[in-house]
């Protein structure tokens, strides 16, 4: 083994020897360091050393990179390692993986303060629309279909406007909904105390809208605490505080939304002078089967049977519910025209169906010199209305499609259409008589028939 002093000219000079594939020149001033040169003309520091009985040789780096000061302090390095009996190599490469580990927690402490700060900065704005997209995908346990019922999205709709938009009747702006001012607040600024503060605002003129527009709210933080994006944003105490439980608006009923006996005569006799027979027939039949608006005006001609009296009403409890066809509320039918599959069209509409009847109806009040009566007013009058026959309340429910109220007529009490149309005729031959219209059943009552 041949040593000496490292010089540059020594270096520069030392070849590897021919018929070698490489040579070594060692260094006297550092122990193990060492110049290799081989057959390609390559060279390098090494180092060598022994570790437990076995030669370790460790490659150091090019001379023209490496001076021999520099050299001879990383073989005094390496030196160190090997005494304290450790391997240089896997020495290099736990600190290798130590500062990848290190870098790897930077990167990910950088990229979790990025997702938090983002996840900060979302707004009730950013979501709101995700939510939508989810409730247009969810499909209905009861119903079996897909996606919201096209109320449920409307009311999400008009409660998180931003209003501004032209009516279409009068020319007026529409106004935001009670949501509106919530839109640009950050999820996690959605605190009991800013929902306190809002429910307080927004209930001093729409109570029941705010008290619609927190339930949905509420439901929409369930859907964003079970959605990985938004889980854990919304302060998971803001709507069960006792100080936003005080806020919130109470549900009362709704005093005299209803019609009275003595008040139909002046009801009926300006509902049939509205000038849209379609509208007429409308208002008439809310009053006479108790229905919701909406199953009314989404009623369709296929859902009309004629023939055996009956009307196939989409119900948003039940998903549908068979009733009686009255013969009045027939005869109102069968004048309609069939202008498209819809029994209560509307050329105007863009779906071209009956969209507000309500400006008719208010005029037909002012016009009989009426209290106001919503449209929901009319089916809370024939559930009234129907108790001066003494009407079964389980009969009248079934008819309105209300939920079961008691174990018996949830599980054993489904009365036939013949029992509901015995009654459901009384009704409308009372309610028809106190109006002090005459009317006449053209087709002869259903009967019964035996088959052998």
């Amino acid at each position: 083994m041949s040593k000496v002093k490292l010089t540059a000219g020594r270096i520069e000079d030392f070849e590897c020897e021919a018929g070698r594939s490489q040579s070594f020149l060692w260094d006297t001033e550092s122990p193990g360091l060492g110049l290799r040169a081989t057959s390609g003309k390559a060279k390098a520091y090494i180092f060598q050393g022994k570790l437990k009985g076995q030669t370790i040789r460790i490659t150091i780096g090019d001379p023209k990179t490496w001076s021999i000061e520099s050299a001879r302090q990383e073989a005094r390095r390496l030196k160190v390692i090997i005494d304290t009996g450790q391997d240089p190599r896997q020495v290099k490469a736990d600190g290798l993986a130590a500062e990848q580990a290190a870098r790897n927690t930077r990167a990910n402490e950088a990229l979790a303060a990025e997702n938090a700060a983002r996840r900060a900065s979302i707004t009730l704005a950013d979501a709101w629309p995700e939510y939508l997209k989810y409730g247009g995908s969810k499909r209905n346990k009861r119903t079996g279909e897909i996606g919201w019922s096209a109320a449920h999205k409307r009311a999400h709709a008009e409660m998180a406007s931003l209003g501004g938009e032209r009516k279409k009747r009068g020319g007026d702006e529409t106004k935001p909904g009670p949501l509106a001012p919530l839109m640009p607040c950050r999820l996690c600024e959605l605190t009991a105390e800013r929902l306190t503060a809002w429910l307080n605002q927004e209930t001093q003129t729409r109570p029941t809208a705010a008290a619609l527009s927190f339930r949905l709210l509420r439901a929409f933080a369930g859907w964003a605490n079970d959605t990985i994006e938004y889980s854990g944003i919304i302060p998971s105490d803001a709507f069960v505080t006792r100080k936003v439980r005080d806020a919130l608006p109470k549900s009362e009923a709704k005093d005299g939304d209803c019609l009275q006996r003595e008040q139909l005569s002046a009801w009926f006799e300006q509902v049939k002078k509205i000038g849209n027979p379609v509208i007429s027939a409308y208002l008439q039949g809310l009053l006479l089967t108790g229905a919701r608006r909406r199953e009314l005006s989404g009623l369709k001609w296929t859902d009309v049977d004629f023939q055996w009296r009956s009307l196939t009403i989409r119900d948003k409890v039940e998903g549908t519910r068979v009733i009686p066809l009255t013969p009045y509320l027939a005869s109102l039918l069968q004048a309609l025209p069939r202008r498209n599959d819809w029994v209560f069209s509307s050329p105007a509409s863009k779906d071209g169906k009956i969209t507000e009847p309500r400006y008719a109806h208010t005029d037909a009040l002012k016009a009989a010199g009426l209290p106001h009566v919503s449209l929901h007013g009319l089916r809370r009058s024939f559930g009234t209305l129907a108790e001066w026959l003494e009407t079964p309340a389980g009969i009248t429910a079934q008819i309105m499609g209300h939920s079961e109220s008691a174990l018996a007529e949830k599980h054993y009490r489904r009365r036939p259409l013949d029992l509901l149309r015995m009654w459901h005729d009384k009704i409308e031959a009372w309610i028809l008589n106190e109006a002090g219209i005459t009317y006449v059943p053209d087709q002869p009552r259903l009967k019964a028939v035996t088959v052998a």
